[in-house]
């Protein structure tokens, strides 16, 4: 249902900080161009934490209307509270996501029984596909095998983007959940092994900057040509680690701004990359044949 290069796609901002929702719709224009797989709005390289609701079902609205149904529209609709997630996800439901993507509760760290029930309660709700999100470096809580496996009963809960950075998790759950759950890579440097290994996909932050080749290196991955996909990924390894130089989606909005795409804008606490990470970024950026000013 879910596979290949499914872009965590950036959200465009002025430089005040307002939503450029004219840039939105090229950019979302830009990616069926170019291959992507799917779409992943208000993710953390959306810049969920800061962008409002009303903002999040705009956008919503806005890409179902540009992608009519030709990839899926996937929304970020998780908090760290599980009521607020549930009113989340019917909103961005009935504004035209195809399924949501639902992170971790951060800061408040629950048990992992607790995970269980947060994620099974806004299934139990909702009217769309589930994608669970474990990203603990971010959240500070891990949803472990044995949880994720009780959840892959549900019948709405589909997939799992895992963004430990580790293939033995992957393969570990693979072993557990089998058809019940797609597995879908939350990393890129090790998207291109995890695909080859099974994995169904990968939610991609690089995908931002270099969509059609992130699609090909997931199109000869999921074909099981191995020697294409290793290659094509070889080329890419610089940018998929300098784009974390400082925090996601820092690194990634320069350099899609640097492509013409998006202006300048992020959001506080977030700030724009300092001359170092730029250097960085750019020297990634050419390593991966991208024109960069």
């Amino acid at each position: 249902m879910y596979s290949g290069s499914l872009v965590a796609i950036v959200t465009p901002m002025t430089a005040s900080g307002e939503v450029d929702l004219a840039a939105w719709e090229a950019l979302v224009d830009w990616h069926l161009a170019e291959g992507s797989d799917g779409i992943v709005v208000g993710g953390t390289t959306g810049e969920s934490p800061t962008v409002t609701l009303p903002e999040a079902v705009e956008l919503t609205r806005r890409a179902a209307a540009r992608i009519r149904g030709r990839v899926p529209l996937i929304a970020g609709s998780g908090t760290n509270d599980t009521a607020r997630s549930i009113e989340r996800t019917r909103e961005l439901t009935a504004a035209g996501a195809d399924a949501v993507l639902v992170v971790t509760p951060y800061y408040n760290r629950p048990t992992q029984e607790g995970l269980f029930q947060h994620f099974s309660a806004i299934a139990d709700d909702s009217g769309v596909p589930v994608i669970l999100y474990n990203v603990p470096g971010r959240t500070g809580v891990d949803l472990l095998p044995d949880t994720v496996e009780r959840l892959a009963a549900h019948e709405r809960i589909v997939a799992l983007k895992e963004a430990t950075g580790s293939l033995a998790r992957l393969a570990e759950l693979q072993q557990r959940c089998g058809a019940d759950l797609e597995l879908l890579s939350g990393d890129d440097p090790i998207a291109a092994e995890a695909m080859l290994a099974g994995a169904r996909g990968v939610i991609s932050v690089t995908a931002n900057v270099v969509p059609r080749a992130m699609h090909e290196l997931a199109a000869a991955a999921l074909r099981g040509d191995a020697e294409r996909a290793r290659e094509l990924d070889a080329r890419l390894q610089p940018l998929h680690r300098g784009l974390f130089v400082e925090s996601n989606p820092i690194p990634v909005k320069w350099a899609v701004a640097r492509l013409g795409r998006i202006g300048s804008g992020i959001r506080l606490p977030l700030t724009p990359l300092s001359a170092a990470g730029q250097q960085t970024v750019r020297e990634a950026m050419r390593a991966a044949g991208v024109a960069c000013d």
